[in-house]
């Protein structure tokens, strides 16, 4: 689809962006770099990494990967330090490494809940840590005019309830508070703009087809507003208007992108059928749980 903004809406700037590797986050760090900005992945998986990094280049997009786990507080400084001195400067971090898996609360475990809190909740906030001094007003490569920008990718299941996503909401609902809590603090303390984007179902992306098997799509025209499913350039574009000026006076919000879907949440199925079919899901992808090592299920 055709851009509406400027090619060079983002010229000069550097981004990291976690989990950029694929799905939404590989089409953020895509836009991104379409629109002139040099961009850093950070991710789990080498081979992935490695994959995105080559397409980016293929674009002509300036690109490096960087492997590291955002539950690490050691990776997060790594990987930041490593995007500094490749590019030397980090103007936008976006948290868009995610973990998810289907589970009634009386099976998940308690370090099933806690990696999935790990990853989205404790992850973000590691890597907002981390990315401070990089950001700041007067920071690393950065003049005292102004600071930079975090987006966090966070969802809308918290903002009612979701049969078997108790651990997703509690971790969302976390991303969303630290995310105002930031743009508080840091928006006065050190002028950095924290914003978030709450994606609806989006079409082609690998939680969609672990979480939203295509049984449940055929009934999107009788809940849907707009009658069909997001695609994830349509976040992408979200995030290219919260990051660049265009979005400059835009903070402590989380922007939902999911053609009104969150207003109208009927139970399209009963609990029972959600499990039927999820158990379906699980045999056809129980090898590569999405954004979770098998083990900690």
């Amino acid at each position: 689809m055709e851009t509406p903004f400027k090619a060079d809406i983002l010229k000069g700037k550097v981004v990291l962006i976690t989990g950029g590797g694929s799905g939404i986050g590989f089409e953020i760090s895509t836009q991104f770099g379409k629109h002139g900005a040099s961009v850093a992945i950070m991710g789990r998986r080498k081979q992935v990494l490695d994959s995105a990094v080559n397409e980016l280049q293929s674009l002509k997009i300036p690109a490096a990967g960087f492997e590291g786990d955002v539950r690490k507080q050691e990776d997060a400084k790594r990987v930041l330090e490593s995007t500094f001195k490749h590019f030397g400067r980090i103007d936008i971090l976006v948290n868009a490494a995610a973990g998810n898996f289907l589970v009634s609360p009386e099976d998940l475990s308690p370090n099933g809940f806690r990696t999935v809190i790990d990853i989205d909740a404790v992850g973000t906030y590691t890597m907002c840590h981390e990315a401070l001094k990089y950001l700041k007003k007067g920071g690393l490569g950065r003049s005292s005019s102004g600071g930079g920008t975090i987006l966090n990718i966070s969802a809308t299941l918290h903002y009612t309830a979701a049969w078997y996503q108790i651990h997703v909401s509690a971790a969302k609902a976390a991303v969303d508070a630290i995310g105002r809590n930031l743009a508080l603090e840091w928006g006065t303390d050190y002028d950095i703009r924290v914003n978030g984007i709450a994606p609806g179902p989006i079409a082609d992306t690998p939680g969609m087809s672990k979480l939203s098997p295509q049984e449940l799509n055929s009934k999107a025209r009788e809940y849907m507003p707009l009658y069909k499913l997001g695609e994830k350039w349509d976040i992408a574009m979200a995030a290219l208007f919260l990051a660049s000026d265009a979005g400059k006076y835009v903070n402590g919000t989380t922007v939902i992108v999911d053609g009104g879907l969150w207003l109208s949440r009927p139970r399209h199925l009963p609990k029972e059928g959600v499990k039927q079919l999820s158990q379906t899901v699980e045999k056809r992808s129980r090898a590569s749980p999405v954004g979770v090592p098998s083990s900690k299920l």
